[in-house]
């Protein structure tokens, strides 16, 4: 499994994937940085992310039943911290 976080909000939305989907690969990238100045981007960082998750329970489902999964296990987060969020969200070949 590879994980990628560098602060709080990022350390606590691998914690919450990997607690609601035991994904067997995992990456999030903290693009924040490339959004100064646009939208969303408050000044504190870890606003904008990029996810790319492979998880067993996604497997017969659709990509927007594994988006509903992925913003469920996020919860208040997405409301409350995250502005944007790119999903690759895919299930276990074989």
């Amino acid at each position: 499994m590879t994980a990628s976080a560098t602060g709080p909000v990022a350390a606590e939305m691998l914690r919450r994937l990997n607690a609601s989907l035991a994904p067997t690969r995992i990456e999030l990238i903290d693009e924040s940085d490339h959004h100064r100045g646009h939208a969303g981007h408050d000044g504190r960082g870890e606003s904008h992310f990029a996810l790319q998750i492979e998880s067993p329970a996604f497997a017969g489902q659709s990509r927007v039943q594994r988006q509903r999964a992925i913003y469920a296990a996020l919860g208040e987060l997405m409301d409350e911290r995250v502005h944007a969020l790119s999903i690759r969200a895919t299930a276990p070949v074989g």
